[in-house]
């Protein structure tokens, strides 16, 4: 455990690029092969815009990512955090770090975008994708990187975790994030099963359902658990007959062009059917079919 863990702290960056764009590659090539839906979209323009979103998300990670270095070095020269409570072997540590950095990092950040109005401003660019495949794992407004990188630091603060253990689990949470957006028909009975301890792609098809209450549901991203036991947790019958994309942005002049999606944080706020940010008279309005 320790040699691995040494060897994540030493990787270099260009080994975690090719592991993540590995995993990008298969999953692509997967839903190609067994989709579970069969989009009628440009798959290569569909892919280019949401790379964009990447190369947003870099920037933003990489001018943060000093941030959470230093969280993780106080932690360990202060001896802070969970890791330090107890006498326990190095791979409890380990499943005890990756757990609370998966539940605030992932879980937790994700509930409060949801919750706050104006991080769902933010939030909401992800949700407009009308055709999830593995892409839009990638797709997140460059504000979102923001807060994401935040909820981090303050799960390294309250697991103790070393930098070496939040490269794994950054890793980890990269490949579960593409597996769980993937397009793939995935074996219901074994999707089912398995979405008892990870997030499976059939588990997060339900939170892109393009209304709510479904929206609201299923905010993890390793591990499924977290919205069982917090009551956040919804399963369909079917997921082929699920609708993608956000019902206040169905448009594609909205939802497939990358000037309008950078902008639509900071465009006047239109509210879900059914959202708890509107007032009664809101949540019975139809939205607008125009840009606000």
């Amino acid at each position: 455990m320790e040699a691995f863990l040494q060897f994540f702290e030493t990787i270099p960056p260009s080994y975690r690029t090719v592991l993540l764009a590995s995993g990008l590659l298969i999953f692509w090539v997967w839903e190609g092969a067994v989709p579970l839906f069969k989009f009628s979209y440009r798959r290569y323009r569909h892919l280019g815009l949401n790379l964009v979103f990447t190369l947003t998300t870099l920037i933003v990670n990489f001018s943060l990512a000093f941030l959470i270095v230093k969280a993780a070095d106080f932690v360990q020269d202060a001896g802070f955090g969970i890791w330090f409570m107890w006498d326990v072997p190095l791979w409890i540590n380990v499943l005890v770090g990756v757990l609370v950095l998966d539940l605030i990092g992932a879980w937790l950040v994700h509930l409060v975008e949801h919750k706050v109005k104006w991080m769902w401003k933010f939030h909401l660019i992800h949700h407009t994708d009308t055709t999830v495949d593995v892409t839009t794992a990638l797709r997140h407004h460059p504000g979102e990187s923001i807060f994401r990188a935040a909820f981090t630091v303050f799960a390294v603060l309250i697991s103790g975790a070393p930098i070496a253990l939040v490269f794994v689990y950054q890793t980890a949470s990269a490949l579960f994030s593409q597996f769980n957006h993937a397009n793939i028909n995935f074996p219901q009975g074994l999707d089912r099963f398995l979405s008892y301890i990870v997030v499976t792609p059939h588990m997060h098809k339900v939170h892109h359902h393009f209304t709510q209450p479904l929206t609201d549901t299923n905010y993890g991203n390793i591990f499924a658990f977290w919205d069982r036991i917090f009551q956040t947790f919804a399963e369909v019958d079917h997921p082929s007959k699920l609708t993608y994309g956000i019902d206040t942005h169905m448009e594609a002049a909205e939802n497939d062009n990358l000037a309008n999606l950078m902008a639509i944080p900071f465009q006047v706020y239109r509210a879900p059917q059914g959202s708890k940010f509107a007032s009664q008279e809101e949540a019975n309005t139809p939205p607008p079919a125009d840009k606000a």
